[in-house]
């Protein structure tokens, strides 16, 4: 498992990360979530890598 914190705001942020952001479940700086590790998590972070921090849990 992943947990993953929004540490950016998305404001500015082009739409198709604005989405990717909010597939992940992430909704407000400082929020985390917890999300399965596989390809399609990890293609998703990749993405939005500057607006994110993981971790492994």
């Amino acid at each position: 498992m992943l947990q993953i914190k929004l540490k950016r705001s998305t404001i500015g942020c082009k739409e198709d990360q604005i989405a990717t952001v909010k597939s992940l479940g992430l909704r407000k700086v400082g929020q985390v979530v917890t999300q399965p590790d596989n390809p399609c998590t990890r293609g998703k972070i990749a993405k939005v890598a500057h607006l994110v921090e993981v971790t492994e849990a």
